[in-house]
């Protein structure tokens, strides 16, 4: 046994492990008992602390002994696998940390919380279901196979489940080690726990030393969480491990002295355990002695004023906790039950088990990753399930307070959701424990407990005497959402039946929950600033707000979803009661009487909200009488003042009455209305008053709405009027409040009789009619319930049926250079015509203004559609049908209040009073119009008179019915004026009140009419009714200051004659609103019966005058008397004039005036479209020619006779040439471009790798193969010659575009200045020259100056010259050999000179440099003409790669290729060609024997074959001195084309078989002799083939075969396509540069005419030639020289080079002539595609998964964005990647956002996103997780911005990357 020591080898270990095996499955008990012993000592030894802390190896050793010994001495893989053999879990159970990347599937889940890994995912089948994808915030485990959580048919094929009889039983000895290595493993690391953690001192938690602790723990808890991974059979012998009692009993327990080192651990867990229970020490005796009849404890006020309920011990007291008690005083109590079953929680933590202990210490080191992960992963074992949702709840209590304490609350409540959600999501699990271990008590102890540590006194109402307490919103707890862990499982249990069942039958946990929810009642209250701004601005009200939603709001959504039947009638009952007695403890608390306090206003209102949203349940889903669910009259009325106060204040807000509280008023107001919270906040209220309202005196209830706006004193008849609560400036959108709040009021039916769908309906058009909206901003802004087990919005209808009944889809649209659209849906016709409602549309604006664009949206239909056109009201809607409940909520419409309000308005409408607005009579009328539509019956004709008048009314109105009232006359009206008012001065005239109708009732005026008086009379009775104990009845007079305004001693009474009805103003008006007079003529006095008959219609369109017309009718529809008084005031305004025919005159009048509206109209319509045009100027003149736009360069070609050009200076704005002295230049862009390096020759485009088979090679790319070509001639060739011979710039040329503006360069030059100066600018550096162009604001950076000349020039040389063909080489060559002087130093020349150097530095050295002796002037020489070939290709690119379409330049003016040209002509041409070495002399020359000779050199000159025809051409043109004549450049074609053609037929007697040579030597030999032999393709084929076959070139032919496959043979006709084909690309670049040249449209064309016709136009095609015959072509040769003679001496060189390098020739001379258009990869259907395999791609760099994954869209490299694991000399990759790849512009995906990002240069935007769900929207940042999809348009209008070089001018929003992405 000694050798079993700790430093065993592997062998070693292996074989005392089989030995113990072996013994200890034998069967002798003997034996048996020995080798337990011997195995006990030696796991003691190796896994005892002390051994553990020799470091890592002792770790390491001692898990290697674990291993072995658990393996019985087999390999631990074989062990593995063995083991996993009989897993029978069915389960997933994947645990997942943050940010892993899960699914929720709503159509499969059971529980809201289900959430699978991707794997399980994809391999169930969800098609079609609502699924998305989410980035977990807190964590979680994958449901599959858990049927209580999910719907069997969603599991994938791995847990299907399967019968236990498959999976085989294990055998015993396979885990015997494991029952009894794993104890001991435990124990160690339990103890390690208990040895590691010290009680921090002074509450200084030493996290330092916890993380060390946790990092020498790491390797013992990745072995456990191993072991769960091995399946069912390992997790059973774990779950028996941490779970038996015994095994702890023996191990843990200190007892037995003989282990010092164990008996310290076993004292440090004592000592760390006497925190854990929830009450203090000095409670213990308090609890115990004084169990009182209620059972509740009265836990001892001072003891508790501030402490929280922690057990500090004695010198470790909780210091923090004392700050708590700021002069709480006497706290009211709490009553906390202390019955016997709950002193679980009060007390200190027992454990008797490993799972208990792990659990608790898990918790004291905040629930560290790892732990928390092991825990997890047992889950699937049912056993371990239960006992360790058993042990979380028995630890509840402790989380909570370790979380309070905790320091990182924000990653522990991750931790704590993660694993509760687990559990409590199960309902059968969370059933079960609430049953066994009262479950709900603890929650909702351990939540009261929480909120306890951070109440206030309440200064709500009466600020001295309140006995309120309230949370305090600044303290972290609140601040910091730290409750949200434990609310989220309350919410979380509570959306279980059974449980929730529970809840609402336990009277007392509703006492308890309603006095929880009471610390909300009234909190954050505001106080308004009436002096000065506040100085502090507190944000509290965030905390506040979402305090009540989680908190009271979510749990009362929770317990109402179970509230949907009659059987549940009595749990509604319960709340509703205890709901009350809260209410009625709150009201007596803060000591409320009847008026609130002025200034003052809280929006969190919890217990009025809970008793709302249950009255409205229990009238709407469980038939229970409203009547018996209400308290009396009083209490209504103290129901009623705070949600009232609280729409008073929403007033005052929007009024800027508050605005000395700061923005955050505001903010609370918006919250409160929107749409995450009114269905918890505004809802409930409104409902809950209009409860009230149908309840009380309408009288009371009107004239508490006008006292609570502060309008009071503006409802008189007078002119003038004193308010001593409201600055004049407030009081009309105050009036406008009180209306609008009357009207929803009356009208909204959200509560009252409303079917969901009915209202699901309401709320879609209502933010529809707002804007046209997005598919998610509708679902977010649509209040759904927020009941968490519903998942989607209540009702039958989904939300997407509803949504295509009321509104059509507008998909995205693309302007290019357009802001990307998403697609939206907008209102469907039939809406807007009958569904459009006024009153939902206020009631859910959180904004104003979307009030009036939604008035804005109407009148626009109205105007489209033909309905109405000058400028509509509000519709005037009907609404749904009342349910019988609420049917006294209409009595308010029928109350002399009312009515009084309304006359007053009317009249002081009418006779213009300051402060009325259009919006007041607007809802005076709407208000009218609802009592007409309300009124009780059809009166009888006969008028009772109203018995036992009632004193104050008598003299305005006789009874309550509207239809009666508005016709009843009043005369005199005794009003109170300040004495300055006119009023004053006139006599009372004694006369009598009448009805209308003559006969004379009372004689006497009308007394003035006080609301305020009115309301205390009326609150008086109801107290006086209500209260039998005297002392109730003497209640106190509220203070003066609120008394009727009369009080003021400078006002005096006047009486003013009236002599009006309702009637008679509302026809008074109708004249005024027409401007004319009697302009209102009763419609039924022409057709009796027909407006009779008439059905009133449910919606009116139409302005103020049609809603009185409207008025009018319906009064008279519901009574005769009515309709004969109208008709009286209308014979007594004006005499009765029948309705005549319009008089001709009239009509001409009635015509002038539309005619004059008309004009204006179209007016108005011109300048709004004039501003559009210049508008989509500005956008579009970077993309299309705009007609009007040629202001920039008025080149004059029409008028002949000017010679010179002009330009206008976009600065000074004056004309002129360009001179020598003062240059003008083109405002231009210069940008390095790879695009055409980009090129491929395969027409399909390369497709993005989505798997690890795919992959992209860039060599088969353009800019690859020009590379390589350049190089191999580098090889073998003299390197002066080689850079002559190609072209660079495919990869980093330089690209130079125009806006076609011109300005003076001196102008420029102070421009720049100007802008260096001007700190504002943002988007471009201009230290880098960029600017914006002064006129069209398009992004540049250099001017390109225009060469002084005349503009003649082009046509002077158009005409044919006779000279022949030798004449014009000879000229050419001595035209070369002129040296280029530097013009003298002229402003012009200097400028030249610095935008060359500008062109030079905008693309990166490695681009310009490839010659081998750095800094040679062939370098330069080669770059300047690559320039002009770059800006020529990709001209065509823009074409579409060819000339078909012919037509000007893109956007003729806009090319600055001319100016180009200049520019690099007059910098090459101070370079000479040496004359011998000049490639002119080659191809017009026959030389002479000796310059043969020259071949010997080392590095020849490259063969006149191998040279790139369009560089010569370049080279050519700009070594001549400018301007160039037509003629010589005619010349210079022809003679090039000469040496293409040979080319081409070189390459293809290279390309086909030795058989088919053969026959083309036959064939040609016979044309040779004819006499046009050299324009025959045949005879010059012959000669080429047998002028190459001298040297080695054809003799590689069989080993390898190239390009074109040999089997299928050469026709003619395939010969001259190839020969086509071989030659279009240089006739294609020669024709663009000769129209930039020379002017001249490029003729358009079919595509296989392309080459007949570009050689016409290029002056190859022979005159005599006719399209009739068969066009060869061969007849464009034009030979300087005789053809055999010097195609031969260009063969021989040829030769020569075979004959030493014969491998190379034929690479060479094959040139792959058709590139497909530059296209960016093609990218997958569906965007999940490209996220799984990126999203956890590992960099190739740095092989780490990176944080922000980018691939590069036009070569797919994966790169890490500000991965900093990647940076080079301070360069993040993809800024890098966008140089290399780009040359400065990369094209990225962002793999986690689904967002494209640009990198220009120094610059970066973000582009948008080209993959959109179903409903055309993108997904940024993935947040929602919808499935999304390729749009293909948006994909092209990014390849198009990339291609046309237009990310600059297009995109707007650019901001400078600093290199860091």
């Amino acid at each position: 046994m000694a050798g079993a020591g700790g430093g065993a080898s592997g062998p070693e270990k292996r074989a005392t492990a089989a030995r113990l095996k072996a013994a200890l499955s034998a069967s002798a008990a003997a034996e048996e008992s020995e080798a337990a012993g011997e195995l006990q000592a030696l796991l003691e030894r190796v896994l005892s602390p002390a051994a553990g802390s020799g470091g890592g190896e002792a770790v390491s050793e001692a898990l290697a002994w674990c291993r072995c010994l658990l393996a019985g001495g087999e390999p631990w893989d074989s062990f593995v696998q063995a083991v996993r053999a009989y897993d029978p879990a069915t389960l997933c159970g994947l645990v997942w940390t943050a940010n892993f990347v899960a699914y929720r599937c709503r159509t499969c889940g059971i529980s809201p919380c289900m959430s699978l890994c991707a794997e399980c995912f994809h391999q169930g089948e969800h098609a079609g279901h609502d699924y998305n994808m989410f980035r977990s915030q807190a964590g979680g485990a994958c449901d599959c196979g858990d049927g209580n959580v999910m719907r069997e048919a969603g599991f994938c094929k791995r847990h299907q489940i399967k019968s236990s009889s498959e999976v085989p039983s294990v055998p015993k000895d396979l885990l015997i080690m494991s029952e009894l290595v794993l104890p001991q493993f435990i124990f160690c690391l339990i103890q390690y726990l208990r040895e590691g953690y010290n009680e921090p001192v002074l509450d200084l938690p030493s996290e330092k030393d916890l993380h060390k602790v946790l990092q020498v723990l790491e390797p013992h808890i990745s072995f456990l969480e191993d072991l769960t991974k091995m399946g069912g059979a390992m997790r059973a012998v774990l779950t028996q491990v941490l779970t038996n009692q015994q095994f702890y009993k023996d191990l843990s327990s200190g007892g037995g002295g003989e282990n010092a080192c164990a008996k310290k651990s076993h004292e440090k867990y004592l000592i760390a355990l006497k925190g854990s229970g929830l009450t203090l020490p000095e409670d213990k005796m308090a609890c115990g002695g004084q169990e009182q009849a209620a059972g509740s404890s009265t836990l001892v006020a001072q003891g508790f004023a501030g402490a929280t309920p922690t057990s500090g011990q004695g010198d470790s007291s909780d210091e923090e906790d004392q700050d708590g008690s700021q002069g709480v005083g006497k706290r009211k109590r709490v009553k906390l039950s202390s019955t016997t079953k709950d002193q679980s929680i009060m007390d200190v933590l027992k454990h008797k088990c490993f799972l208990e202990e792990l659990l608790f210490w898990t918790i004291k080191y905040e629930f560290p990753q790892k732990m928390v992960t092991f825990l997890l992963n047992m889950l699937p074992d049912q056993d371990y399930k239960i006992a360790f949702t058993k042990t979380f709840v028995q630890h509840y209590a402790f989380i909570m307070k370790t979380l309070k304490k905790s320091h990182e609350s924000d990653t522990m409540s991750n931790r704590i959701v993660h694993i509760s959600v687990q559990l409590f999501s199960n309902e059968e699990l969370a059933r079960q424990v609430t049953e066994e271990c009262q479950l709900l008590d603890i929650m909702v102890t351990v939540l009261l407990y929480m909120m306890e540590s951070c109440l206030i006194k309440s200064e709500l109402q009466d600020e001295e005497n309140s006995l309120h307490v309230v949370v305090n919103c600044g303290e972290a707890l609140l601040k910091n959402n730290t409750y949200w862990p434990l609310v989220s499982d309350f919410i979380n249990i509570l959306s279980h039946q059974s449980v929730a069942k529970k809840f609402l039958e336990d009277h007392r946990l509703l006492v308890t929950w309603m006095n929880f929810v009471s610390f909300f009642q009234g909190m954050n209250l505001n106080k308004r600033e009436l002096n000065e701004h506040v100085e502090f601005e507190s944000q509290t009200y965030y905390a506040a707000f979402a305090a009540e939603l989680e908190a009271c709001a979510q749990p009362m959504w929770g317990l109402l979803s179970h509230c949907k039947v009659r059987e549940t009638q009595e749990y509604t009952r319960n709340v509703v009661r205890y709901c009350l007695e809260a209410l009625q403890d709150w009201f007596d608390a803060i000591n409320f009487v009847d008026e609130p306090t002025p200034n003052q206003v809280t929006f969190h209102l919890p217990l009025h909200r809970y008793y709302a949203m249950f009255l409205s349940k229990a009238v709407k889903c469980q038939e229970l009488d409203l009547d018996s669910l209400l308290p009396d009259q009083e209490m209504l009325m103290k129901l009623m003042v705070h949600p009232l106060q609280i729409q008073a204040s929403l007033s005052e807000i929007h009024s800027n009455m508050w605005v000395r509280n700061g923005l955050q008023i505001k903010g609370q107001a918006m919250t409160y209305v929107q749409s995450h919270f009114c269905n918890s906040m505004i809802d409930p209220d409104i409902y809950l008053l209009q409860v009230c309202a149908s309840r009380l005196d309408p009288d009371y209830f009107i004239s508490s709405v006008f006292e609570r706006f502060k309008v009071v004193d503006l409802l008189t008849m007078a002119s003038q009027h004193q308010n001593t609560v409201l600055d004049s400036e407030h009081e009309r959108s105050m009036l406008e409040g009180a209306l609008t709040f009357l009207v929803i009021l009356l009208s909204l039916r959200l509560h009252l009789g409303m079917t969901d769908d009915e209202i699901l309906r309401a709320e879609m058009v209502a933010q529809l009619c707002m804007n046209d909206r997005t598919h998610s901003s509708l679902l977010d802004l649509i209040p759904e319930n927020p009941n968490p087990k519903s998942g989607i919005i209540p009702g039958s209808l989904s939300f997407e049926s509803m949504l295509s009944a009321v509104a059509d889809f507008k998909a995205p649209v693309f302007e290019p250079g357009g802001s990307m659209q998403q697609g939206m849906y907008t209102p469907k016709a039939e809406v807007w015509d009958k569904e459009f409602d006024p009153v939902m549309v206020i009631l859910r604006t959180v904004y104003r203004r979307d009030v009036q664009s939604a008035m804005d949206r109407y009148t626009a239909f109205l105007k489209q559609s033909g309905k109405f056109h000058g400028n509509p009201w509000p519709p005037y809607k009907k609404r749904t049908h009342l349910h019988s409940s609420y049917k006294g909520l209409m009595r308010l419409l029928h109350c002399k209040t009312l009515h009084i309000v309304l006359f007053t308005l009317l009249y002081k409408i009418l006779m213009d009073h300051q402060n009325l607005s259009e919006h007041v009579l607007c809802m005076v009328l709407y208000l009218i119009e609802l009592g007409l539509e309300n009124s009780s019956e059809q009166e009888s004709d006969e008028e009772d008179s109203m018995g036992g008048q009632e004193c104050c009314h008598d003299s305005w109105f006789p009874g309550n019915n509207l239809v009666s009232n508005m016709r009843h006359f009043i005369n005199y009206v005794r009003v109170r004026v300040p004495e300055t008012a006119p009023e004053v001065k006139r006599e009372p005239p004694a006369s009598t009140s009448s009805d209308g109708l003559g006969g004379s009732q009372n004689s006497g005026t009308a007394q003035v009419f006080s609301l305020v008086a009115e309301r205390r009379k009326k609150f008086q009775e109801i107290i006086n009714r209500n209260t039998t104990e005297a002392s109730q009845a003497v209640r106190p007079k509220t203070s003066m200051k609120w008394s009727a305004p009369g009080a003021t001693p400078q006002l005096t009474t006047a009486i003013l004659e009236i002599k009006e009805s309702i009637l008679s103003l509302l026809v008074k008006l109708h004249h005024k609103l027409s401007g004319k007079q009697n302009s209102y003529y009763p419609p039924w006095l022409d057709d009796m019966d027909a407006s009779i008959q008439q059905e009133n219609p449910t919606y009116f369109h139409g302005d103020g005058m049609t809603a009185v017309e409207r008025i009018l009718l319906k009064a008279a529809l519901q009574s005769r008397l009515n309709k004969r008084i109208i008709e009286e005031i209308c014979r007594k305004v004006t005499p009765p004039v029948p309705p005549k025919k319009i008089s001709p005159a009239e009509r001409k009048t009635l015509d002038k005036e539309e005619r004059r509206q008309k004009a204006r109209e179209r007016q108005q319509k011109l300048l709004a479209e004039f501003a559009s045009r210049q508008k989509s100027f500005m956008e579009t003149a970077m993309d299309v020619e705009s007609p009007d736009g040629e202001i920039a360069m008025e080149i004059a070609t029409s008028e002949q006779h000017v010679s010179e050009a002009v330009y206008d200076c976009v600065i000074c704005g004056q004309s002129g040439p360009s001179t020598e002295d003062r240059p003008a230049g083109l405002v231009v862009l210069l940008q390095a471009s790879s695009v055409l390096g980009q090129c491929r020759n395969s027409t399909e485009p390369k497709k993005l790798p989505t798997s690890e088979k795919e992959q992209i090679y860039p060599w088969d790319t353009c800019a690859a193969v020009y590379e390589a070509r350049l190089a191999t001639l580098q090889q073998f060739f003299k390197d002066s010659s080689c850079l002559q011979s190609v072209s660079i710039g495919w990869e980093g040329g330089v690209y130079v575009q125009t806006c076609g503006h011109t300005l003076h360069i001196d102008c420029h030059k102070s421009y720049m200045e100007s802008l260096r100066n001007d700190q504002v600018l943002q988007g471009f550096s201009v230290d880098k020259g960029e600017f914006t162009c002064p006129l069209c604001r398009q992004f540049a950076n250099s001017v390109l100056p225009c060469y002084p000349g005349n503009n003649m020039e082009r046509t002077l040389w158009q005409c044919h010259s006779n000279k022949n063909m030798q004449d014009l080489i000879k000229e050419v060559e001595e035209l070369q050999e002129q040296l280029g002087t530097f013009p003298s130093e002229t402003n012009l020349s200097k400028e030249m000179e610095s935008v060359m150097k500008d062109i030079k530095s905008t693309t990166q050295k490695k681009y310009t440099d490839y010659s081998k002796s750095p800094g040679s002037p062939d370098n330069d020489f080669l770059f300047m003409y690559s320039v002009a070939r770059t800006n020529l290709e990709l001209e065509l690119v823009h074409r579409g790669g060819n000339l078909c379409l012919g037509g000007a330049s893109t956007a003729g003016k806009r090319s600055c290729l001319h100016q180009l040209f200049h520019v690099l002509a007059m910098h090459m041409r101070l370079y000479s060609i040496d004359s011998a070495y000049n490639p002119w002399k080659k191809l017009t020359q026959l030389m002479h024997d000796k310059n043969l000779q020259m071949c010997s050199e080392e590095q020849p000159e490259v063969p006149v074959l191998y040279r790139d025809v369009s560089s010569l051409l370049l080279i050519q043109i700009l070594t001549m001195p400018q301007p160039l004549h037509k003629e010589h450049f005619t010349c210079i074609i022809k003679v090039l084309f000469t040496l293409l053609y040979i080319q081409a037929l070189v390459a293809l007697s290279v390309k086909c078989s030795t058989e088919d040579r053969m026959t083309w030597m036959n064939s040609g030999a016979l044309k040779k002799n004819i006499s046009n032999a050299k324009k025959s393709w045949e005879a010059l084929l012959n000669h080429v083939i047998s002028e190459l076959s001298k040297g080695k070139i054809y003799e590689q032919e069989e080993t390898e075969d190239l390009a074109m496959d040999s089997t299928n043979p050469w026709c003619p006709s395939s010969i001259e396509t190839y020969l086509q084909q071989f030659c279009l690309p240089f006739l294609r670049i020669t024709s663009l540069l000769q129209h930039h040249l020379f002017g001249g449209e490029l003729p358009s064309c079919q595509e296989d005419e392309e080459f007949t016709v570009l050689a016409n136009c290029l002056g190859l095609l022979p005159s005599s030639f006719q399209s009739s015959h068969q066009f060869s072509s061969a007849s464009c040769l034009d030979w300087p020289v005789p053809a055999f003679d010097i195609v031969s001496q260009w063969c021989s060189e040829l030769v020569s080079f075979a004959d030493k390098h014969p491998t190379q020739i034929k690479i060479l001379l094959i040139r792959e002539p058709k590139w497909d258009l530059p296209r960016l990869l093609q990218l997958p259907e569906n965007y999940n595609t490209i996220f799984q395999y990126y999203h956890r791609k590992s960099c190739s760099v740095c092989s780490k998964v990176p944080k922000d994954p980018a691939v590069c869209l036009v070569c797919g490299t994966f790169v890490c964005l500000k991965g900093l694991c990647c940076k080079q000399q301070s360069y993040c990759e993809c800024v890098l990647h966008s140089q290399n790849c780009g040359a400065g512009t990369g094209i990225f995906l962002l793999i986690n956002a689904s967002v494209i990002i640009i990198i220009r240069g120094h610059r970066f935007c973000l582009w948008g996103s080209v993959y959109l769900d179903a409903h055309g929207e993108e997904d940024r940042d993935l947040r929602r997780g919808k499935p999304l999809y390729i749009c293909k348009e948006r994909y092209k209008v990014l390849e198009q911005q990339w291609i046309s070089h237009t990310f600059d001018h297009i995109n707007k929003r650019w901001g400078p990357h600093y290199n860091g992405l």
